[in-house]
């Protein structure tokens, strides 16, 4: 059974940082390239970065620089550190395989706020 459990999440203020950690269960962890994808208000899911099984990253133009997925193979564990936050980035941000669509499992994700 697929666990993605994201943790982290908060009220932060522009220019602030963030640590988002997602829980997966083994198997899930061990056989997919993985990603952090959030959902703005309104707004459809959109990917924010990927890691592969063997570590290599890739980020879209608006969060590179500020955003950084790394994954703990011992604790099954996905991170991402947020730094220099901008409102825009407000959203709920879930982890998963990439290339998930609607008829995957996802978790409950993780609320972020950025806002004075």
């Amino acid at each position: 059974q697929v666990q993605l459990v994201e943790s982290g999440g908060g009220l932060v203020q522009p220019g602030g940082s963030l640590r988002l950690s997602c829980e997966v269960s083994g198997s899930f962890f061990s056989l997919y390239v993985l990603a952090w994808y959030r959902q703005p208000p309104g707004k459809e899911r959109e990917l924010v970065a990927t890691i592969s099984r063997s570590g290599a990253t890739t980020y879209p133009h608006s969060v590179k620089g500020r955003f950084t997925i790394s994954k703990d193979n011992a604790k099954n564990t996905v991170y991402l550190e947020m730094d220099s936050l901008k409102p825009e980035d407000t959203a709920v941000y879930y982890c998963n395989k990439v290339f998930a669509d609607s008829s995957d499992y996802w978790g409950q994700g993780t609320q972020v706020t950025v806002s004075s």
